[in-house]
């Protein structure tokens, strides 16, 4: 029987990136499948209607043209089905598609999945569940989130200079809160300057906050930042590109299967995207 694919794009993605690009994956990728729908969407609405429908008609795999957002939308759409994900990397962070090892140039990356897709190569990941929302990378809350937050709400400067304007912003501000972290086998509770719940190593467009985690061995990695000064965090941030924070004294890392936290009113971000306010949560990982 015949592979039924569709194709999802996200236009902005990459500041327009993925528009530029589709016309050429969308040729490549039809070598490899014998039927390709092309799902282009703007909206997050539109584009969880149009995966409905594409998976109403037998979908066997879903291709997401985009960045760690697009891939997002695909990891709600595929978990817990028998649809197969697919990832072509053309956002600004590509974090899902860093950890799968898929090539960063998207020309590579299709012909790399359409060499998979003919020799029926699957491969079976973890996920994390909060609610009804999965998450495939890290969920972060704390510092990092509350950084994320108030880039989102920036309206100037463009590019990557509103993420540092709004690290330089939330340093002033920052208080670090009172949280308590229960996993399946222990329990912590501290003044914390972060947590991150991962799946997978990094977020934020390469950087290793988990460096351990492993998205196939059925546990999360976790970081906890304990209280720092703010010329204490100053000093951290550099170190987190390059996986060194861990050796900080106030850092803390946990395994475990499932994740509580509790205590404070924090923003939560999954994969980059909004989780609302954390006051408590769980975080569970399947496969």
């Amino acid at each position: 029987m015949g592979i039924h694919a569709a194709l999802a794009v996200h236009p902005a993605s990459g500041h327009g990136a993925a528009a530029k690009i589709a016309g050429t994956v969308a040729a490549r990728l039809r070598d490899g499948v014998d039927r390709l729908d092309l799902l282009v969407a703007n909206t997050v609405a539109e584009s969880r209607e149009l995966m409905r429908r594409a998976g109403s008609e037998g979908l066997d795999v879903l291709v997401v043209l985009g960045g760690d957002g697009a891939a997002h939308q695909g990891v709600q759409f595929c978990a817990g089905t028998g649809v197969t994900l697919g990832l072509v990397p053309s956002g600004t962070g590509n974090d899902l598609a860093r950890a799968l090892g898929i090539p960063p140039d998207p020309v590579a990356a299709v012909d790399a999945l359409v060499g998979n897709l003919r020799a029926r190569t699957r491969r079976k990941i973890d996920l994390g569940q909060v609610g009804d929302t999965w998450f495939a990378t890290v969920l972060c809350c704390g510092f990092d989130a509350l950084v994320n937050e108030r880039a989102n709400a920036m309206r100037w400067p463009p590019g990557p200079r509103r993420y540092d304007l709004a690290v330089v912003a939330e340093l002033a501000a920052f208080r670090p809160r009172p949280v308590l972290v229960r996993t399946d086998t222990e329990t912590v509770e501290l003044d914390a300057t972060l947590v991150a719940i991962g799946n997978t190593s990094w977020y934020g467009g390469g950087i290793p906050i988990c460096p351990d985690a492993s998205l196939d061995d059925g546990f999360f990695d976790v970081t906890v930042v304990g209280r720092v000064t703010r010329r204490e965090l100053v000093r951290i941030l550099p170190s987190l590109r390059a996986g060194r924070h861990l050796a900080h004294p106030a850092v803390r890392t946990l395994r475990a299967r499932e994740i509580h936290l509790d205590g404070n009113t924090w923003p939560a971000y999954a994969d980059g995207e909004p989780l609302g306010t954390l006051s408590v949560r769980t975080a569970g990982c399947a496969r």
